[in-house]
């Protein structure tokens, strides 16, 4: 996983979000499963999950650390 820009950086909707805690054939996993605006069309409908292994979840928090200057 790298920091990548994304070029133009436009302010976002707050969106409702859950995580998830798995175990899926003896590996252990965290879903973040988003669940849009309350201005969908479907709220509360589950839009996107990203399913983390512990090394991409690792990863994502020395990469948070990095951005908010915690390291």
């Amino acid at each position: 996983m790298k920091l990548l820009s994304q070029g133009s950086e436009r302010p976002q909707p707050e969106c409702a979000a859950a995580v998830v805690p798995l175990e899926i054939a003896g590996e252990r996993f965290l879903q973040i499963n988003s669940y849009g605006s309350t201005e969908r069309l479907h709220v509360g409908a589950r839009s996107q999950n990203m399913r983390l292994t512990k090394e991409a979840f690792d990863q994502l928090m020395e990469l948070g650390r990095k951005h908010f200057g915690e390291n």
